[in-house]
């Protein structure tokens, strides 16, 4: 299984006095020579007076817009502590067992601006950069990336089944090639029998399958298998929403077939 993970936008920064980050010791080394480009290119646009215009945030988020210009020499530590958030709060996955722990690290890919793609054990300094971002010296981060990617994932996914959870503007830097049973994860909501796309709860509901997928006794190895996983959820309360106090649970799972060259889709939907 190849576990595909976005960043969470919140990221919390490792204790004072950790060990700071080392490139050459990030999974997937063939990445480092675009790794240190990026990272130089962002200390740049980062002291630049409209640094979070161009890195398109709000001028709310300038101290942590300053921060990208010390990364080189930043505490670091695990992408599964610094990468925070709704999806990784429901994943638990800085705070699996061994045997979890040791599967997500063989199999979790969470995609990044900044370095690509980067394992839950990679150590790494929280970071402010987007995939979405295009960089002056760089271009736009995901066409960026997209050669690199591909040399570091193409094989390491064939054969295999990959479990997509990112949003579109990661998919745009690599997509899964021929020969890789890839299946994307929507998560839909049903109201009076009408059914739309959740935003927020989706996160959520993903960080639930990837935790269930991580623990399962068995490693998924088809998109039958994650559908498997995902039909034991069915009839569990997923969450409980925070400003009606009501409980969202799932009710259906269901694995449609691929349109074209794209992926299958799990759809989950909540009621």
């Amino acid at each position: 299984m190849l576990l595909l993970l976005p960043p969470s936008e919140g990221k919390t920064p490792a204790p004072d006095g950790s060990s700071p980050l080392d490139l050459a010791a990030l999974s997937h080394p063939e990445l480092t020579k675009q790794r240190r480009a990026i990272l130089a290119e962002l200390a740049a646009v980062s002291t630049r007076p409209d640094a979070t215009a161009v890195l398109g945030v709000s001028d709310g988020l300038a101290a942590e817009v300053a921060r990208n210009t010390g990364l080189a020499l930043a505490p670091a530590a695990p992408a599964a502590q610094v990468y925070t958030g709704v999806l990784y709060a429901a994943a638990g996955l800085a705070s699996l067992g061994p045997a979890a722990a040791a599967r997500a690290q063989a199999s979790v890919r969470i995609f990044s601006g900044l370095w690509g793609t980067v394992a839950p054990g990679d150590r790494i300094p929280a970071y402010r950069l987007s995939m979405g971002v295009t960089l002056p010296d760089v271009g736009p981060l995901a066409r960026a990336w997209k050669p690199a990617l591909a040399s570091a994932l193409d094989e390491r996914s064939a054969g295999d089944v990959v479990v997509d959870c990112r949003s579109a503007t990661y998919v745009a830097a690599w997509r899964p090639p021929r020969g890789a049973d890839w299946v994307e994860v929507r998560v839909l909501r049903e109201v009076d029998g009408k059914r739309s796309v959740v935003s927020h709860n989706a996160k959520h509901t993903r960080g639930v399958l990837a935790g269930r997928l991580l623990r399962a006794t068995t490693e998924p190895t088809t998109g039958e298998d994650v559908l498997k996983s995902a039909q034991d959820l069915v009839g569990t309360v997923v969450l409980t929403e925070v400003s009606t106090g009501r409980d969202q649970t799932l009710v259906e799972a269901s694995l449609l077939d691929a349109r074209g060259r794209g992926p299958r889709t799990l759809e989950l939907v909540l009621a």
